[in-house]
């Protein structure tokens, strides 16, 4: 039996090369943007200006009872990763929990959200691609800062604009409703 080998392309050569503006980035532990809203606070690590649009990704942290209320995105398809905790997803009329160490894909257009089931902050490793989603948080952020709590329809009328719509929770086999609400 004869072995082939190949040579290893170099970066100088290879036909794949980065883009001019691209270059390896290394965020340390501590970094990134900290925002604050829907009683989560995230990390954004790269943004689109890191990326050149191709994604975001960041670290959300998620108190216990908490989550978000179920939504859809028309421009982002959303990979999370949980790192610390328990939760539990909602997508296509049902929940599933999830401990550490799993991960979890909502592709654009499908109604999902999830839910800290712990004791403990939920913590998640999050990407959204293509970017967009830190601009709409960010915004979000800055209406949960205000004084006398956020104004909720702003919220929506926010996310509408990044293409992120809230949808009213559907009632569980039991005829409740187990989502957040907005």
């Amino acid at each position: 039996m004869q072995t082939h080998t190949a040579p290893i392309p170099r970066p100088d050569t290879h036909q794949a090369k980065a883009a001019p503006d691209e270059k390896v980035i290394v965020r340390h532990a501590g970094e990134g943007q900290l925002l604050k809203a829907f009683g989560d606070e995230v990390t954004i690590l790269f943004a689109a200006e890191q990326t050149q649009g191709k994604f975001t990704l960041f670290i959300d942290q998620t108190p216990p009872g908490g989550g978000p209320p179920p939504h859809f995105h028309l421009n982002e398809d959303e990979l999370f990763h949980v790192l610390e905790g328990s939760a539990s997803f909602y997508a296509d009329g049902k929940w599933t929990d999830v401990k550490a160490g799993s991960t979890v894909y909502a592709p654009r257009g499908s109604i999902h959200t999830f839910r800290n089931v712990g004791t403990t902050p939920l913590r998640q490793l999050i990407r959204t691609s293509p970017s967009g989603f830190e601009t709409f948080f960010a915004r979000c952020a800055e209406v949960f800062s205000q004084p006398g709590g956020p104004d909720m329809e702003r919220i929506l009328q926010i996310g509408a604009q990044h293409g992120i719509h809230f949808v009213q929770p559907q009632p569980d086999a039991r005829g409740t409703s187990s989502a957040p609400a907005l």
